[in-house]
């Protein structure tokens, strides 16, 4: 089974709010890392916290939410292991899985609308990792 966390920053509170509704109305266990309010907060201090959870076990996923998904995208790439990919539509986040193996999604909650950033979450938690050719280029990451 497969744990995911999530987290934003004060720029994504609303759209994290969104989202773990969802989650919980497709009865997905997740945890939520912060922060509690959409009080202004630092993003590399969630985009860690989540990534120190995925990379504890290869079943982990995690859902960052910036302004524009690229901060939180730059520092969570920072750890080892984590692979998180920007999305921005269904194509990227598909291919996100299939061929990169992403452990963690970004979105920007400034650039998608609510739909589109639920339905790139869809995608992202019912994607499976091809594997095969794409194995040898992870391992090289």
């Amino acid at each position: 089974m497969k744990k995911i966390f999530i987290s934003s920053d004060h720029a994504g509170f609303k759209l994290k709010e969104s989202i773990k509704m969802y989650l919980s109305k497709k009865r997905l266990s997740f945890q939520d890392l912060g922060p509690i309010n959409d009080d202004k907060v630092d993003y590399p201090d969630y985009a860690h916290k989540v990534a120190k959870k995925v990379k504890t076990s290869k079943n982990n996923v995690g859902i960052l939410v910036c302004g524009s998904g690229t901060g939180m995208n730059i520092a969570a790439n920072k750890h080892k292991n984590i692979r998180a990919a920007q999305c921005f539509n269904l194509k990227s986040t598909k291919l996100s899985r299939l061929h990169n193996d992403a452990n963690i999604i970004t979105l920007g909650s400034r650039v998608l609308s609510k739909n589109n950033a639920l339905k790139f979450i869809s995608v992202f938690l019912n994607t499976k990792f091809e594997g095969g050719r794409h194995s040898k280029r992870i391992r090289k990451i």
